[in-house]
């Protein structure tokens, strides 16, 4: 077996497993982009933004849990702390995408529906999961 000079801690070996994992469904959402860029879904200029935002914030908050996993094994932060530095930013990759989808969801809309608030716990878990993250490292 290849020896590392450094190896991650089982709980972000996990976390980075299944975070690349959801590579995949980005994939997916590419290609729904591509149909509704080329006009083979009827969207509202609204619910295109809304697309384009819940993939971009996908693609951007999944890599910055693959390096937060990293980063947290990197700050000695361990029980709930440690979770909450791992978890909460992969966490909120979900929620953040998930929001901007399913506040677009319904033909012709041109505004958010109420399932915004999904969007906005995402917004929260980023934050905590940030400054978790961050309070560790400097505190490590």
């Amino acid at each position: 077996m290849f020896e590392s000079a450094f190896a991650l801690s089982d709980a972000s070996r996990i976390i980075a497993g299944a975070v690349l994992l959801t590579v995949v469904t980005i994939e997916f959402g590419g290609t729904f982009l591509l149909r509704i860029a080329s006009g083979k879904v009827p969207f509202t200029e609204f619910q295109k933004s809304f697309s384009r935002a819940g993939h971009a914030h996908a693609g951007v908050l999944v890599i910055f849990s693959l390096i937060g996993v990293v980063l947290a094994d990197a700050s000695g932060l361990e029980g709930l702390w440690g979770w909450v530095a791992r978890a909460a930013i992969p966490l909120a990759a979900i929620l953040m995408s998930g929001g901007f989808f399913a506040a677009m969801a319904g033909k012709g809309r041109t505004s958010p529906n109420k399932a915004i608030v999904v969007l906005y716990a995402g917004a929260a878990s980023l934050a905590v999961g940030t400054l978790t993250l961050g309070i560790g490292l400097l505190t490590a």
